[in-house]
């Protein structure tokens, strides 16, 4: 198993700062000034990356829900023209690229379909993310992973066999697994985070957390398990538009998050029982000759 892959220019695995990703997904609902600020938020909150999804709405699409029409926040109109109004296109990304540049953050996506790969690789991401529902889908995984970066694979909605075909698909000196449940927003019965210590025993790769709960105490958990990278979708306001801000973390709860991780990183320790030099003043007084 490797024991750290690089992801940029950081190091992920055991022994290593967790690794954050800031998931704005579709969250920016097609406006480049949201999604900007998100990354700001991201930034400033101190998380290593952010994540965008992208798609081509006329393959993603099924034929049958393409002219279901839809009442949204720009008037009612066809399900495939909504996709197309969320969805950001070659210049978005343009800026995107270059404003996560200036803010130092990593930026990568989730594919789903292989046109969307295509269209990726021309910015040079720093690794790609197996969506939960494409867990499934080996030609588009594959089509990922021919690219040479490294693969976080989500496995929400995904049995054991199901996950155990896809890793067998991917090279493991790149890939890292997270654990996930795809329920938006997960009940903490359904979180079963002790599946982090059973993807650790059972995979050869650095295994994390993508979470969909309400509330932060749960992603904590999951760092003190052993979740070397977490991911958690993150919003302006909760109350937005879209199927995810529901999921979503505030800028306030980012910034808790990853102070909270890092005093939990500081506070593992290296499991080796030691006497402190703060300890001896009160051993001293404490303890009798």
């Amino acid at each position: 198993m490797p024991d750290t892959i690089e992801i940029g220019d950081r190091p992920v695995g055991d022994g290593h700062p967790t690794y954050i990703i800031g998931e704005i997904g579709i969250n920016h609902n097609g406006d480049l000034d949201k999604a900007k600020d998100l990354i700001d938020v991201a930034s400033d909150a101190g998380c290593d990356a952010v994540k965008f999804q992208k798609r081509n709405p006329d393959v993603c699409v099924p034929e049958e829900q393409k002219d279901v029409m839809r009442e949204t926040p720009w008037g009612r109109m066809k399900y495939i023209d909504y996709k197309y109004q969320i969805e950001f296109g070659w210049e978005e990304f343009e800026e995107i690229d270059a404003y996560c540049r200036e803010r130092e953050i990593h930026w990568f996506a989730s594919c789903w379909d292989k046109d969307s790969v295509e269209f990726m690789e021309a910015f040079d991401p720093v690794c790609y993310k197996i969506a939960s529902a494409s867990l499934t889908d080996d030609q588009l995984i594959q089509k990922m992973d021919a690219s040479g970066r490294p693969m976080i694979m989500s496995t929400g909605m995904s049995t054991m066999e199901e996950i155990e075909h896809a890793v067998s698909l991917l090279d493991d000196q790149r890939l890292l697994i997270a654990h996930c449940t795809s329920t938006y927003p997960c009940d903490p019965d359904q979180l079963n985070l002790r599946m982090i210590e059973t993807l650790r025993e059972k995979f050869d790769s650095p295994i994390g957390y993508s979470g969909h709960e309400v509330g932060l105490q749960t992603t904590l958990a999951a760092v003190a398990l052993g979740a070397c990278f977490v991911e958690r979708h993150i919003t302006l306001d909760r109350a937005m538009w879209g199927s995810d801000q529901a999921a979503s973390v505030e800028p306030k709860g980012l910034e808790k998050l990853v102070r909270d991780i890092r005093v939990i990183e500081e506070a593992m320790g290296d499991g080796t029982k030691k006497v402190y030099e703060d300890e001896i003043p009160m051993r001293d007084k404490l303890r009798k000759e």
